[in-house]
């Protein structure tokens, strides 16, 4: 018998341990499972990440971005109107009978007159009782007509602000399809107020300005910062060390994904904008895209321009967005995009903002600016012609001065002394107030083609109209206007000019 009971106990223990084992073993595979569930988490996290930032384009595409006016106008009814719980009215007191003495209490002097007594205080109870009330009723109904007339007051407040707000509306769509500069403005602002991204790190701040003169629209639009791109491509289980590492994505991957980014973002303003054009206003729309970051070399705030792109409403509304490469489609519109917009390399804005809109003017510099700039439309011909020539001369090209124009304007031939990409330039320069028309576009191509040369640069201290842009879109010519002249000066030449018309 103690035989059996040891071998009973020692298969008992056994037994134990086989559980227990296959327990740990059990709570190991849990615990493997639960480990690359974590792994499988977090690479969806980065695989969404990445959806989104290269659906921006996309994700608007399938959106009508056109402002509906009667959509903003106010809908709500007043809510009727509803007497008080307090002062709605009640019932009238009742009467209380007694039930008349029956016919022997004649015979029962005492029963007739405590009757009499009961038909006395009753009447006079309910006498009182009525009082009261029609006291009651009649200060209730005081202040349901005071309530009423608050109510009606209210209301009519009520549809007149709605009123208000209507004939708002109504001046605000005039204005706007007037072309009117703040209209248009306030306009655009709510389209890319609206305008819905994917995910939530998008600053969405930007700034607008809109020269009705020639239907140009500047946009000034904060990027979000290259941070925004996973720097892991995915997350590892190491169970040898029962650790979750990640594989770092390379520099060159990221800056490429976020050139593809701020170039989606480029588009999709654009896009959304002469798609909610109602009033045909844009006819040119410039899109600087900026980083406002701090430099890490002098850790002071910074506002970098990274991608800068002009384009005319007629070419713009023919690309085929669906189809389009981003990247591709910004050069083919003559783009600038940062090589490398992680060290903050900053690209020529193809449209200073400030000269769009002449009231944006930083209060502070102004009166110095005014004191120490050169206004350009001040110089003589022959100053002028010196500064355009020293300009590209700063620019590393061998320039040479021709005869004036009889317009004003300076015509120079330069030499771009770089292999392969280098050759004969011709430059000419109109100083003028009034918007540069194609036909200067054309005098340029001409005389491109008389002097055998490699590109074409016209510079002018004024504006070019949306044909001048369509004119030299697939041709070897550049335009410069007086904005991106000033930036030329100031990066180039340290020289911080001014362009203002003289009366």
């Amino acid at each position: 018998m103690q035989r059996v009971y040891e071998r009973k106990q020692r298969m008992a223990a056994a037994q134990s341990l086989r559980d227990i084992k296959a327990s740990e073993k059990q709570a190991k595979i849990d615990y493997l499972e639960l480990r690359q569930q974590e792994v499988a988490d977090l690479n969806d996290e980065i695989e969404d990440c990445l959806a989104s930032l290269r659906g921006v384009l996309a994700h608007t595409l399938a959106v009508d971005d056109t402002i509906n006016f009667d959509r903003l106008r106010p809908t709500e009814k007043f809510a009727p109107f509803e007497i008080s719980p307090r002062l709605r009215s009640s019932s009238s007191p009742e009467r209380v009978l007694h039930q008349p003495p029956p016919a022997w209490s004649t015979f029962i002097p005492h029963v007739a007159r405590r009757h009499e007594l009961q038909e006395k205080t009753a009447t006079e109870n309910y006498n009182k009782q009525l009082l009261a009330f029609n006291i009651q009723e009649i200060a209730k109904n005081f202040f349901r007509e005071q309530e009423r007339h608050e109510y009606d007051a209210r209301k009519a407040a009520f549809y007149a602000a709605q009123s208000e707000r209507n004939s708002e509306i109504d001046q605000f769509k005039a204005d706007y399809f007037s072309h009117d500069r703040d209209a248009l403005v306030t306009y655009c602002e709510m389209v890319l107020s609206r305008s819905e991204y994917p995910v939530n790190d998008f600053p969405q701040q930007f700034r607008l300005a809109f020269d009705p003169q020639n239907g140009t629209l500047a946009v000034e639009y904060d990027l979000p910062l290259i941070s925004i791109v996973p720097a892991t491509i995915e997350f590892r289980h190491i169970k040898s060390k029962d650790s979750i590492e990640p594989k770092v994505r390379k520099p060159a991957d990221i800056q490429g994904i976020y050139r593809q980014l701020i170039a989606e973002i480029a588009l999709r303003t654009m896009h959304e904008l002469f798609e909610a054009d109602q009033a045909l206003a844009i006819q040119v729309l410039s899109f600087t895209g900026i980083i406002d970051t701090h430099d890490p070399a002098t850790g002071h705030d910074t506002r970098v321009p990274v991608i800068s792109v002009r384009a005319a409403r007629d070419t713009f509304i023919m690309i085929n967005l669906h189809r389009a490469d981003p990247v591709a489609c910004l050069r083919t519109l003559g783009a600038h995009i940062s090589a490398r917009p992680a060290e903050l390399l900053a690209v020529k804005p193809v449209i200073e903002f400030n000269m769009v809109d002449k009231r944006f003017v930083l209060q502070g510099d102004a009166l110095n600016e005014l004191e120490n700039r050169a206004n350009l439309l001040e110089l003589t011909p022959t100053q002028f012609e010196v500064l355009v020539a020293n300009l590209f001369g700063k620019m590393g090209l061998e320039t040479k001065l021709t005869c004036s124009s009889r317009d004003g304007g300076v015509d120079a031939v330069a030499f771009d002394i770089r292999p392969v990409l280098g050759g004969k330039v011709v430059i000419q320069a109109k100083r003028y107030k009034d918007t540069v028309g194609v036909s200067a576009v054309r005098d340029l191509y001409g005389t491109m083609l008389n002097e055998g040369a490699n590109k074409g640069i016209l510079v002018t201290t004024s504006k070019y109209g949306p044909d001048a842009y369509t004119f030299s879109a697939d041709k070897p010519i550049e335009l410069i206007d007086g904005s991106a002249l000033l930036y030329l000066l100031r990066e180039h030449a340290d020289v911080h000019a001014r362009i203002v018309p003289v009366s």
